[in-house]
C-alpha cells in the first residue's frame, strides 16, 4: 500500500453493491448518443466514436472478486456477545486457497469490519492457517449488516481489497452519521483535522493528536507507522486505505503530534475517516465525517428496524479454529 493511494484507482468489479444516491453515478461517465453506422460499398464500419471505450473502474472494497482473486467468507454470521472465530478464505485465478501473500505494514492481511451505517470500525490482523483459511475471534458491538473487507496483496501480484457482508443476527437500530467536525476525542485523546477532501484531486490531510490540552510529541510506530487511515464513503462503503507521510526512523518524520496523509476521492459526498494510533502501549481508533464537495443525502441501505437472520455459512464450514489480534 502506497504513501498516497487513490481511491478511484483500484480496478474492481462489482459483485454486490449497495446502491446509494451520493456516489457510484460520479464514476461512470455519461454514455454517449448512438451515432449511425457509416457505410462503404456494402460494408458497415463502426465510427470511432462509437467504439467501446474502456470500462470505468471501481473504487475499492466494493466486490468479492478481481483479477480472479475472490473473498469466500466461511462464517455465516458475527457474534453480538463473546468473540467467535470469524473464518474466510482468499482464493485465487486457480480456485485454491492463496497461501503466499507480500507482507505490507507488517501484516500480510488487514481486515476492517464496520457496519453499513459506518458505526462498529474495527481494524484486526486474523491468523492464516497452513490450508489457507484465515481465523480471527471477533465480535461486533451490535447487530446488523457488516461489511468485511479484506486487504492484502497477493505474492506475485499487486494489492486488492476485497469486500463482502456479514450479518450479525438482531434487531438492527441504525446509527446517524455524525455530523462533518474537525476534532473528535478517544480515551482522553484529542484528534484535530486539518484539511479538506476534494474529489478527483488529492488532498493532504493532518491529523494532530494531544492530551491534556498538550501535544503528544511520542507516539509510537504501529504496523511501521505512526499512523493508519481508513476512509469509507457514507451509502456504498466505498474504500480507501492510506499511509501517512514518512515513516519511523527515516530521519525525518517526527513522532507526533501531527501525522500527514494524501489521499483522492472519487465523489462529492460524506465521507467517514478513521485513524489508528498507538501511544503508551495501546492502538485507539478516532473517527471523523469529512464532507467532499457538496454532500448528497443516501437512502439507507437496510430499513430503520430490521431483524437480521443468521446466515448460514456459505461453504458449509463450523467456525471453529484458533487466531489471535
Amino acid at each position: 500500500m502506497n504513501t498516497a493511494i487513490k481511491l478511484g484507482g483500484f480496478g474492481i468489479g462489482l459483485a454486490a453493491v449497495f446502491t446509494a444516491a451520493l456516489g457510484l453515478g460520479s464514476l461512470f461517465p455519461a454514455a454517449a448518443p448512438a451515432t449511425p453506422a457509416a457505410h462503404d460499398g456494402g460494408h458497415t464500419s463502426t465510427p470511432p466514436e462509437q467504439k467501446a471505450a474502456p470500462a470505468a473502474v471501481l473504487p475499492a472494497g466494493l466486490q468479492v472478486s478481481q483479477d480472479g482473486y475472490r473473498l469466500t467468507p466461511l462464517t455465516g454470521s458475527l457474534s453480538t456477545g463473546t468473540p467467535e472465530p470469524f473464518r474466510f478464505q482468499i482464493t485465487g485465478p486457480d480456485d485454491r486457497p492463496v497461501t503466499a501473500y507480500t507482507t505490507s505494514h507488517d501484516k500480510d492481511l488487514h481486515l476492517i469490519v464496520v457496519r453499513r451505517d459506518l458505526s462498529g470500525f474495527q481494524h484486526v490482523h486474523p491468523e492464516l492457517g497452513s490450508d489457507g483459511t484465515w481465523s480471527i475471534p471477533l465480535a461486533v458491538p451490535a447487530a446488523g449488516q457488516y461489511r468485511v473487507f479484506a486487504d492484502f496483496q497477493p505474492a506475485g501480484h499487486d494489492g486488492l481489497t476485497l469486500g463482502a457482508d456479514v450479518p450479525a443476527p438482531g434487531d438492527y437500530q441504525p446509527t446517524p452519521l455524525p455530523a462533518a467536525a474537525r476534532t473528535t476525542t478517544v480515551d482522553g485523546y484529542t484528534v484535530t483535522l486539518t484539511g479538506d477532501l476534494t474529489p478527483g484531486a488529492s488532498s493532504k490531510l493532518t491529523l494532530a493528536v494531544s492530551k491534556d490540552g498538550k501535544p503528544v510529541t511520542d507516539l509510537q510506530p504501529y504496523l511501521g507507522a505512526y499512523g493508519h487511515l481508513v476512509a469509507l464513503r457514507d451509502g456504498d462503503l466505498a474504500y480507501l486505505h492510506v499511509h501517512p507521510e514518512g515513516e519511523p526512523g527515516d530521519g525525518r518524520t517526527t513522532p507526533g503530534p501531527d501525522v500527514a496523509f494524501h489521499a483522492e476521492v472519487p465523489s462529492s459526498g460524506a465521507y467517514r475517516l478513521y485513524l489508528d494510533f498507538q501511544h503508551d502501549g495501546k492502538v485507539r481508533t478516532a473517527e471523523f465525517t469529512a464532507v467532499a464537495g457538496t454532500a448528497t443525502a443516501t437512502p439507507s441501505s437496510i430499513p430503520a428496524t430490521t431483524a437480521v437472520p443468521a446466515a448460514p455459512s456459505p461453504s458449509g464450514h463450523d467456525a471453529d479454529g484458533h487466531t489471535h489480534n
